[in-house]
């Protein structure tokens, strides 16, 4: 029979043990040696005691591998007698086997909680989590950018920064949600839910800008609007106008037949005449304007590409210079040379040109007028263009309706353009919001 290494060993130790009682027997009992006895005695028991740790050398394997698992270290290696025999070496190649398995499985789920938390911090809807305690667990980075708070670890923290959306969150029942506007880029949408984990309760709640939602639907029913009244207009002002110019000839054509005779004095010929060229004109002009409106229903799609949008600026400021600014305004650029931009550049040329037309009009009575273009990019990788003048600024009455379609300030204002280019932005993924103090000046926001 052919024994491992720690069977022998095993074998040696019985056996020397053997002897060693044998022997002590014979000193004590034989020869009445007894000191030489006690020696063997101590002998046999320091023997009995390295057999006793040599056998359970196993099973404290088994507990140092059963420690390890518990409190999730598996940086161990079981190697180190592995020259006993197969059966050790097996046992600690399963040991070993074990351990790798483990340290996958927790290099795994690390990998997905990394993922996880990279979805959740960069999900385009606000998270927000908190104990029941009011310690804060969760709060990516959308949550932060609406709540405009960049660091919070107790709920109870957002009192002093907004106490209206505080108090509206802290006394959210579970399941509901609600509507808030905290300022004019913001129209968010508040839901709560509750769940359990590890015996706590959290809240969780989920914070949505539905602005441009709003806008989207506003948009579209004014396009449906539009479409009805040009239908509409077209149908009434076209012969309108046509009849018109027709008795404006038959009478003209009258006179001349008749070698200047009339059937009315020349001051009754003349009002008829002006009633119905103003009735012409006016119906022509009201044709044109309605034609004008076409293209708030008609935006083409945007052909997107990837362009330097300080390229893109600085061609509209040169239009602009060239036009309504000329050299009474001073324009200010401050955009990084590799801002990359993914733009339809045609469609954003015409909001910027609408944008600093309207900034250089009004700037008309202001000393030193300038006008900043600032464009940066976000940790979230967001472009924003500010367009920023030092005119009279705009009331806020009129600032809350500036975007509405055919709603404008100027008496010879269409009152298209903000809309428009407002539309455009969404076609974009983005948007265009302003903000205005009386006597300061306004700023006009492209988000990109």
């Amino acid at each position: 029979m052919i024994f491992n290494r720690f069977e022998w060993t095993l074998l040696v130790r019985i056996i020397l043990l053997a002897a060693s009682m044998l022997l002590c027997l014979y000193f004590v009992f034989h020869t009445e040696r007894y000191v030489s006895g006690v020696i063997i005695s101590l002998l046999v028991i320091y023997q009995i005691y390295e057999l006793y740790q040599y056998v359970l050398e196993a099973n404290r394997k088994l507990t140092r591998f059963l420690e390890a698992v518990k409190y999730s270290d598996f940086t161990a290696g079981f190697n180190k007698d592995s020259q006993l025999g197969e059966s050790f070496r097996n046992l600690n190649r399963m040991f070993n086997e074990v351990f790798d398995a483990f340290r996958k499985a927790r290099a795994e789920k690390e990998e997905h909680w990394q993922y996880l938390k990279t979805v959740v911090q960069h999900v385009n809807v606000g998270l927000l989590s908190y104990d029941e305690s009011g310690n804060i667990e969760l709060l990516n980075n959308t949550a932060r950018r609406y709540l405009k708070a960049h660091q919070m670890t107790k709920i109870r923290e957002l009192s002093k920064i907004n106490p209206e959306l505080y108090d509206l969150i802290l006394k959210l029942p579970t399941g509901t949600k609600t509507l808030i506007k905290p300022s004019v880029d913001l129209h968010l949408s508040i839901n709560a839910t509750e769940l359990r984990l590890r015996g706590s309760t959290y809240k969780l709640v989920s914070i949505q800008n539905i602005l441009s939602e709003l806008q989207q639907q506003e948009i579209e029913a004014w396009q449906n609007l539009t479409k009805v009244l040009r239908h509409e207009i077209m149908n009434s002002i076209t012969p309108i106008a046509s009849l018109a110019g027709t008795a404006i000839d038959i009478i003209q054509e009258d006179v001349e037949r008749q070698n200047g005779s009339m059937l009315f004095d020349q001051e009754a010929y003349d009002d008829i005449n002006m009633s119905l060229r103003t009735i012409e004109n006016r119906s022509k002009g009201l044709v044109t304007f309605v034609e004008a409106y076409r293209n708030f229903t008609n935006i083409p799609q945007p052909d997107f590409e990837r362009v330097k949008l300080k390229n893109v600026i600085e061609e509209v400021v040169k239009l602009i210079q060239a036009g309504v600014a000329r050299d009474r305004v001073a324009i200010e650029v401050t955009v990084p040379d590799n801002l990359i931009v993914r733009i339809d550049s045609k469609l954003i040329e015409m909001v910027l040109i609408n944008i600093l037309k309207n900034a250089a009009e009004a700037l008309d009575e202001t000393e030193e007028p300038t006008i900043k273009i600032v464009a940066h990019a976000d940790q979230e990788q967001r472009v924003f263009v500010d367009v920023t003048d030092n005119g009279s600024g705009i009331e806020p009455e009129a600032l809350e309706r500036i975007f509405i379609p055919f709603y404008t300030t100027k008496r010879d204002g269409s009152g298209i353009g903000l809309s428009l280019s407002q539309r455009i932005m969404q076609m974009h993924q983005g948007n265009l919001t302003a903000t205005s103090e009386v006597g300061q000046g306004t700023t006009f926001t492209l988000q990109m």
